[in-house]
């Protein structure tokens, strides 16, 4: 009887994306997803295309993984659209990349406006083209009011800089008067960041295979559990954010401590 059961359990069927995703409700969802979208020149390599087809055909792949975020009740989305160490690649590609979220808003806007969601942006400023921050600072203003998902771009971001500014920051208020040196805690060095409305990540996921943070949050990182996949970002689809979830979800996060039942 046990080995029918046993075969009959292998023979299942699959269960389907809308049953994966129902079942991932039942348990904890992340509050707070970010994501290192690596691989678009890698798949436009592969097809003999040019590096800024894989971009643009990853920028289409944010939509579908945003609105199932939104769905299963995600807090924050952080997503790593361009570091600061991105300004070295060639011209025409930097260029193209900084076109992106004119034409990603300019077509998403009005559903992430219906959808609740706030579009929020982290970075240098001083270095991102006036026509993508007009793009940028559009959907921020008309999205401010909504309170459900915060879709928050990374872009001109990197944290060894964000953190170098939020030192130079705290010691200016301390020279002030301000605040004193000895009040220095992880909770105000946070309010020191680009981040502090967010909170820190739950689950950091990367794709391509790259198994590194390339400057990336370091300090909000430091508990986050992470996921790395080969899938290259333009082929990353519901599923796989589902099988990221699903990881999370079966994982004990201790920060530094132990259950209860690791006691015993």
């Amino acid at each position: 009887m046990l080995e029918k059961m046993k075969r009959w359990t292998s023979l299942k069927e699959p269960e389907s994306l809308s049953q994966r995703i129902n079942e991932c409700k039942n348990y904890k969802i992340p509050d707070h997803i970010a994501i290192i979208m690596d691989g678009n020149g890698r798949w436009a390599n592969k097809r003999a295309l040019p590096r800024v087809a894989g971009h643009h055909e990853g920028m289409k792949t944010v939509k579908p993984i945003t609105r199932l975020a939104n769905e299963l009740g995600v807090k924050a989305l952080t997503l790593y659209a361009f570091s600061t160490e991105n300004w070295v690649r060639p011209k025409l590609e930097v260029e193209f990349l900084m076109k992106l979220p004119e034409e990603f808003l300019g077509t998403f806007l009005p559903e992430l406006i219906e959808e609740n969601v706030q579009v929020q942006m982290m970075g240098d400023r001083d270095q991102v083209p006036a026509h993508t921050l007009r793009a940028v600072d559009q959907a921020i203003e008309k999205t401010a009011h909504n309170d459900g998902l915060v879709l928050n771009f990374a872009l001109n971001y990197g944290s060894r800089n964000e953190i170098i500014q939020a030192v130079k920051s705290f010691s200016s208020d301390v020279k002030d008067g301000k605040v004193s040196p000895e009040e220095l805690t992880d909770e105000l060095f946070d309010s020191y960041l680009m981040t502090p409305q967010l909170g820190d990540p739950d689950l950091l996921i990367r794709t391509s295979g790259e198994i590194r943070l390339s400057n990336f949050m370091l300090w909000q990182l430091a508990y986050t559990e992470f996921w790395f996949t080969d899938v290259l970002w333009p082929d990353f689809k519901e599923e796989h954010l589902i099988e990221a979830i699903e990881g999370f979800q079966k994982r004990s996060r201790r920060y530094g401590g132990l259950k209860s039942e690791d006691l015993k």
